[in-house]
């Protein structure tokens, strides 16, 4: 595939993901979704393969972790990869849990 359509197979299920999230009570807000700087090197989201999904609940900013795992977990389901997973170069746990990416 090229990056151009995997970019649109990465939107596509973005959408579904986001409309997910809303069936099971919860509201998102956009975090980073494309950037040029501010990522680690070879970042997903320099290819727009990446977004930050900011988590609420009744009105509430949910910022750990395992707040996002129903999201993660459905995510890692439709094909993608989760931040939540993510472990450092030594294999520790590093999550990033409002993390959902494509392609990795």
């Amino acid at each position: 595939m090229s990056l151009g359509s995997d970019q649109r197979k990465f939107t596509k299920m973005v959408g579904k993901l986001i409309l997910f999230a809303y069936q099971q009570g919860y509201e998102l807000t956009f975090g980073d979704a494309f950037a040029k700087t501010g990522h680690v090197a070879d970042s997903f989201h320099y290819k727009r393969l990446a977004i930050d999904l900011n988590l609420f609940k009744d009105g509430i900013y949910l910022t750990a972790t395992a707040d996002h795992l129903f999201l993660g977990e459905q995510w890692v389901k439709m094909g993608g990869t989760w931040g939540g997973n993510f472990t450092d170069r030594s294999g520790r746990p590093n999550p990033d849990g409002n993390h959902y990416s494509w392609g990795e």
